[in-house]
């Protein structure tokens, strides 16, 4: 882009695109002379995304930004960890991913519009601003409390339910865990929980009796339901609580994910041709039409640049060539 003639094909593609989405860092896409109102000139239907760690208008709007920088300054981070420890990173990438899903809903919207109206859009969204959206339950307890929300571990983050949370299961692996939710407004959760479990005298202890009763004694109820899940594998565990009606997860790693069967019958995990060997990767999580869509690699650097300039703008191999040998592709 830093070439003009590259600059020249790129405006040429323009012309004919229905969105052009950036996310370099700030004031660089306009100091390349493709920022929103030049855009608009080539292409007045033009859907404009732009994706920043910050918003415009912020005071750090030119800050740079990653995954875990949006977390840091979006809320996710604040609320992830151990009370009585310094916060902790998500494993996930809420940052980027999170931010993306909400861009790309917003274009298809927009392209929606513009069907009807043929007007394009400048779309903006801060990693910052999406983190935040996705805080919606901790900013609804920090409301109901007064106090902004607090770490809370495995435990739900409201601090409100009991039992809920980790429970460890049979081999003592880093993730034989079981994640067992009872939810105050359904009491059958936890009669379900302590009549399986062989407790059900439990159910009319005063101890446990509602659910005020078991949050202020969730650490001695927590102490009875490990009792009875360190027997037993998590698959297992799972399947029973399941079985009677009361919301459990057992704790699955990668590798387990990857290799779980029924992932790859319904077609959700599949092998897909890299152009350096195999690799297997879920596909996207909508199913159409009763289907998983089928994933193919992506192409290595470059691969397809020849295709594109030959597909929408007629340049032939000659004309390739010579742009790699000026230094433009």
């Amino acid at each position: 882009l830093k070439a003009p003639k590259g600059l020249e094909i790129v405006k040429d593609m323009i012309r004919q695109a229905d969105i052009v989405a950036e996310n370099m860092a700030p004031g660089t896409i306009e100091r390349l002379g493709l920022g929103y109102d030049e855009v608009k000139k080539i292409n007045p239907r033009i859907i404009y995304c732009q994706v920043k760690g910050f918003g415009s208008g912020s005071p750090r709007e030119k800050g740079l930004a990653f995954d875990m920088i949006a977390q840091a300054a979006g809320g996710p981070i604040s609320v992830t960890g151990w009370p009585d420890q310094p916060p902790v990173k998500p494993g996930l990438s809420f940052g980027d991913t999170g931010t993306g899903m909400l861009m790309a809903a917003t274009i298809l919207g927009a392209l929606h519009e513009r069907n009807r109206t043929g007007v394009g859009r400048r779309l903006e969204v801060a990693m910052q601003d999406a983190m935040i959206h996705y805080m919606r339950t901790c900013f609804a307890t920090m409301a109901r409390t007064g106090k902004p929300a607090q770490r809370r571990g495995a435990k739900p983050s409201a601090g409100n339910n009991a039992p809920a949370g980790l429970y460890p299961c049979k081999g003592g692996g880093p993730n034989d865990y079981l994640y067992i939710t009872t939810s105050r407004a359904n009491p059958e959760h936890f009669s379900r929980l302590m009549k399986l479990i062989g407790r059900e005298e439990l159910v009319e202890d005063p101890r446990f009796a509602n659910g005020d009763a078991r949050v202020k004694n969730a650490t001695e109820l927590d102490e009875i339901i490990n009792e009875w899940t360190r027997q037993h594998d998590k698959r297992e565990v799972m399947e029973k609580l399941i079985a009677v009606g009361v919301p459990a997860g057992a704790v699955f790693d990668t590798m387990e994910l990857q290799n779980e069967p029924n992932f790859a019958a319904r077609g959700f995990m599949q092998t897909v041709k890299h152009h350096n060997g195999d690799y297997k990767m879920a596909s996207w999580p909508v199913r159409v039409d009763g289907k998983s869509v089928r994933v193919k690699g992506s192409p290595a650097l470059g691969q397809d640049t020849a295709d594109v300039l030959q597909s929408w703008l007629k340049i032939d191999a000659a004309g390739v060539a010579a742009l790699k040998s000026e230094g433009v592709l």
